[in-house]
Parts: C-alpha cells; structure tokens; sequence
C-alpha cells in the first residue's frame, strides 16, 4: 500500500508529471557528449543534449565549474555575447542538430532525481535543468553525464587574491570564451596537463614566464615545450604570491627567486565532476591512476569522458597531488586561508574551529582535528559540518579536496580511506529567482501547511476537528484552516 493509502496528506502520487520526457539526455556538450548525443539519435532515440557554457557572470566568480581565479574579462557579464562566441567555438554540434538531437546552450543541470530507498514519491526520474531565467524538470530513460573534469587547486601563501586560477579555466577562457584578462602567467605542474597549459596559452600570445615542478623532471615528454622555449624549473614551487589592487604581480619560489605575472595557473591536476553522479546516489570507486573518485555506471546513468575518469596512462596522480601538497603545505603558515568562501584558515581547520563571525567558546576552543581523530576515522562531512569548510558559494571547488588530503596526512591514512563528501542538489548555485516560481500541482500546494509540521504556524493536521485544535490556535498561534 502507498503511503498516500494511510496518509491522505503523503506526497505520492502527487508530483506533476514533467512536461518534457527524453529517452536520452546528454549533459555535456563536449566530443564525448557530442558522440554519445548523435550515436543515440542515429538509433531512433529521442535526444536531449545541454551545456551550461556559456557560464553566467556571477558563477565564474564563484569559480563554478572552474578555478577561474578573477581572471575572466568583462566580457563574460555579456550574455549575449558570449552565446555567440560559444556557439561559434562549439562547432562540433552542428551535426547534432542535423541529426534531430534538440540542443540546450547556457543550461546547467544541478540535479539528479530517481525513486528509491529515500524516495519512492516521483512520477519518473528526472533531471532538474536551469537557465538564466527559469527551472524545471525533465523526464529520460538514460542519462550520459559528459561534464568533464574540474580544476584541482591548492592553498599556499597568497593563493586568495585574483590571480590564481586554474588550467582547466584557462583553457576555457583561451578556447571557448575568448576572455582572459592576463597577459603573463606561471604554470604550476610539468606532467601533460601543465604542458599543454603552457603551449596553448602561447599559441594564444600569452607570456608564460615558466613552469614550475616539484619533482626532479618533467613528468611528460617536454620536447614539444623546450623547442618553443618556455623553460622549466624542476624541483621548484611557490611559496607566496604578491599581489596588488588588481591581484597578483610577482610570485614567491622556494629558490628565492621571484617571478613576474599577473597570473598563477594550478595545472597539478583534475577531479572527474561526479557531483549529479553523487547526489543521484549512484555508486562511485577510488582510482588513483584515473583521478581519485570516479562514478561507476548503473542501469540508467553513464558517465563518459574525462567525468567518468582521466585517461590511465599509468601515471599515479594521487601521489603527484600528494608530492605538491606537502611542499605548498610547507609554505603555508596557521593564517594561510584554505577555504576562500567561509575564511577558514588553516588554523581554525586543524582547530576544527567555527568560521571567525561565529563565536568560539572555550568548549570549542578546546577542540582539534586531533581530538576528533580520537574518536574515530576522519569524515570530511563532519568536518564540513564542525566549520562550514566547503560550505560556501563555490560548494566546495576551492577547498573539497584539499580539505580530504588533510585530513588523510592528519589521520596518517591513504586518501581512498577519506570518505567522499558529499554533493547534494542544487549541485550549481542558483539564483532564489531561478527556482522560486516552482510549478506544483494543487494537490501539493494544498498539504504545505501539513508537511511543514511547525505548530507555532500551523495546526497540526491530527489535530483538525478535535477538541485540540482550537487549544492549538489559542496557545501556539496556529492559524492554519482547510
């Protein structure tokens, strides 16, 4: 029997059906995104395929999806504008819309919906889209997630100031939006993704003073970079970015030289964007060779991609990211900031401490990471929850990993033993205007009252034409009526 059998105000069955129903949607519109979308609609499929690109201004200053680091141009608050640059710069589409796929530019997805052990009450399952201006929900059968990968960064001195970015945005900014807004950059990280960083950058015009690695040589093949004369400095990282009213000027290296630029590029390394992965549920696995996290595939989604994982060349990346880590972690002091939303410093993380406008009363200030490992194994949840790191508006971007390799060095355990925090929908920060004009049913809109469950408010339906209903609205104020 239905909840809704013994409940009359149980939400099952109350759900409106979506207004749209696809047999695939692809989100992702790049060349695996772009492949799976036509392989689907060349089969009969009904195709849906978006791309949250061109990004809206105020997310590339949250840096969602990418570490932009302050280093886009104006030209991003253009919306227009920079629909037609994307579109001209995605011409890998066009044989979608030959091929019937309907196609959605500027549209991010930020939820994954499908009944289960936590929900048994929607009608299908859904995926939750948004545009500039509206929100709704779509019907698929199968979903491939094409998002690709997002930028790895990590705290050191001076890394809180625009500036600071990652290769990903870079690349985004180079090839698809044609707004970066520096002129001389350092790229942080010589295996192929740093290397590629620099070379396209130069391709672009952009001066790239150097690219600095920790280990003792380059970790790809740097021939290609050499011959077009970008030196290399091994065994070398930052340790403080200098910066004025416009961000950074001059980078800090552990040899005691120092660097001009205007721009510090993190090229360590990618996490796969499993985030609608996560929040649908859906099952994930630690691979060091593949990124870390990576999504498992179920019955009705896919990832595909860089999203699925990086390639596996062999190359440990984990213990890359771990070789960077304990060298900026030794250029940073107790103030080194290390989640930018919340403030929280590396101090009050280790101190498993409140964000600074909270108090901190002596019981808190009593309190440690090391304390909290006494009682058990470290849990970035927890940890999330104890001092809002990862929390702000970039959801945890900027800090979620590093905050994991952390606690790991803290707990003395690998990193696969750090459980995942977690991604809950939204997984983009929407507007409150995006999603307040909800559409719902009437029999929905009916039992809010009921479901909301705060007597001071409203009565509690139990008590609906018994003698305690008017005790209710005399002495709590409830002043619901049906």
């Amino acid at each position: 029997m239905s909840a809704r059998g013994t409940d009359p105000h149980a939400i099952d069955g109350k759900f409106p059906v979506p207004g749209q129903h696809y047999d695939l949607v692809v989100i992702g519109g790049g060349t695996s995104g772009t492949q799976a979308a036509l392989k689907g609609a060349q089969t009969g499929l009904k195709v849906l395929l978006v791309d949250e690109n061109p990004v809206p201004g105020h997310q590339v200053g949250n840096d969602v999806p990418w570490f932009f680091g302050g280093r886009a141009t104006a030209a991003m608050q253009n919306s227009e504008r920079m629909l037609e640059t994307v579109f001209a710069n995605m011409d890998h589409l066009e044989p979608l819309f030959d091929a019937g796929v309907e196609v959605q530019l500027g549209t991010c997805a930020w939820g994954v919906y499908r009944n289960g052990p936590l929900v048994g009450s929607l009608p299908s399952q859904v995926v939750g889209l948004a545009d500039a201006e509206k929100s709704w929900l779509v019907g698929f059968d199968q979903l491939v997630l094409a998002t690709g990968a997002r930028d790895l960064p990590m705290a050191f001195p001076g890394w809180n100031q625009p500036g600071v970015m990652g290769a990903a945005a870079l690349g985004k900014l180079l090839s698809l939006y044609d707004a970066f807004a520096g002129r001389r950059i350092v790229v942080v990280g010589s295996h192929e993704l740093g290397l590629e960083t620099a070379l396209s950058a130069q391709t672009k015009g952009i001066e790239v003073a150097a690219i600095l690695e920790v280990r003792d040589a380059p970790q790809a093949d740097a021939a290609a970079v050499t011959a077009a004369g970008i030196p290399i400095r091994c065994r070398t990282w930052p340790v403080e970015a200098k910066g004025g009213l416009g961000g950074v000027e001059a980078l800090v290296l552990s040899d005691g030289t120092t660097l001009a630029c205007d721009s510090v590029v993190m090229a360590i390394g990618l996490v796969p964007m499993l985030e609608l992965h996560d929040a649908a549920n859906a099952a994930r696995q630690f691979a060091p060779n593949r990124g870390g996290w990576v999504p498992v595939a179920d019955s009705n989604i896919t990832a595909v991609g860089n999203c699925a994982g990086l390639p596996d060349t062999g190359f440990d990346h984990v213990a890359y990211r771990q070789a960077w880590m304990e060298a900026l972690g030794g250029a940073c002091g107790g103030d080194t900031v290390i989640c930018q939303c919340e403030e929280m410093t590396l101090a009050d993380l280790t101190g498993v401490q409140p964000p600074r406008y909270l108090d901190r009363p002596p019981a808190l200030q009593r309190r440690s990471l090391s304390t909290l490992l006494a009682d058990g194994p470290p849990n970035q949840d927890q940890v999330k929850r104890l001092t809002r790191s990862g929390m702000g508006q970039c959801q945890g971007r900027r800090c979620r990993d590093q905050v994991a390799m952390i606690l790991a060095a803290e707990a003395k355990c690998k990193l696969a033993e750090v459980p995942l925090a977690t991604h809950r929908a939204p997984v983009r920060p929407l507007p409150l205007k995006v999603i307040a004009d909800w559409e719902e049913s009437e029999e929905m809109r009916a039992g809010w009252d009921v479901w909301m469950g705060i007597p001071t408010q409203w009565v509690p339906y139990a008590d609906i034409g018994t003698p305690y209903e008017e005790e209710n609205r005399r002495v709590l104020g409830g002043n619901m009526s049906l």
